[in-house]
């Protein structure tokens, strides 16, 4: 499947911002499955853009610099996504929970899609026993991975409620849970406290998901916006395996992968500083629009 995505942030600020540098993370990355075709990015009325190097997580990172007054500006990204990813099946071959486990500790692998950098608690997605306990209904070490992941996801779609009232961007994992309800954000980081709890490698994956479903298939909670999900290392055979806890879905042709870090403060499509005296709205627009069957 080949995708046109328009990513569009906008910023009207209280009074004129004299100076901002921020990090924008909205270049989509290569990831098995995906391909990025073109690119481009524009900022008005003002900014210069430059290559930055990503200090944590998998994406893409351009600086922006901001040096004249603004009290609006507007960041506009444009992709061309080929997206050929298949559904995971679950097999009896598949290797269990407790295998994954051992195999991720004992990973030599230095890069930065290693399991073993994925494995233990992050700033966002710290510890928590309640989520753990919860989660270990579905993560017995002796179960497949495949069949673990999904069930773990289906869980979480069926138990929780999709409300965009109920958490803000930083609301930590354990509230959400203990309201049942939220975000894609918050459904992912709920999953990925369990996975790590249970010794499994987990990363947070952030994205888009196509606006238009298919003919007959249900619009996906998430369009319109940026999504996250998660993803579970399954093995040497299976590697990085997304599944989807907001729709119970597994990641495949209607998912494409921006960046991938261990919570999302790694890989935010926008971050950074500004100076100025008032406050600020941000509005970001997604659309995913698929062009023709690969």
């Amino acid at each position: 499947m080949i995708y046109d995505i328009r990513h569009v942030t906008t910023f009207d600020y209280g009074a004129s911002v004299k100076f901002a540098r921020c990090n924008l993370r909205l270049q989509p990355i290569d990831w098995p499955g995906q391909r990025l075709e073109t690119y481009a990015l524009s900022v008005h009325p003002a900014g210069r853009t430059s290559p930055a190097r990503a200090e944590a997580g998998l994406a893409n990172v351009t600086r922006l610099v901001v040096d004249s007054p603004v009290r609006h500006l507007t960041i506009e990204s444009v992709s061309r996504m080929i997206v050929d990813r298949l559904v995971p099946v679950p097999g009896d071959d598949d290797p269990t929970l407790a295998e994954v486990a051992a195999l991720a500790r004992a990973s030599t692998d230095l890069s930065a899609a290693s399991p073993a950098n994925y494995l233990y608690p992050s700033p966002l997605i710290p510890l928590d026993h309640a989520i753990a306990d919860w989660c270990a209904a579905d993560l017995d070490p002796a179960r497949g991975a495949l069949e673990a992941g999904i069930a773990l996801a289906r869980r979480i779609q069926t138990e929780f409620e999709f409300d965009a009232t109920a958490t803000f961007v930083d609301t930590p994992p354990h509230e959400a849970f203990l309201k049942r309800r939220g975000v894609c954000q918050d459904f992912a980081q709920i999953m990925i406290t369990g996975l790590r709890a249970a010794g499994l490698p987990a990363a947070y994956a952030s994205g888009y998901i196509r606006t238009i479903p298919p003919p007959g298939q249900p619009r996906l909670v998430g369009a319109d916006a940026t999504h996250a999900w998660v993803l579970l290392w399954c093995g040497p055979r299976h590697g990085w395996v997304g599944v989807d806890p907001t729709n119970g879905i597994w990641m495949a042709s209607d998912h494409i992968v921006m960046a991938v870090g261990r919570d999302y403060a790694e890989i935010a499509p926008v971050d950074g500083v500004v100076l100025g005296s008032g406050a600020q709205d941000m509005q970001v627009s997604v659309d995913v629009a698929p062009v023709e069957d690969s």
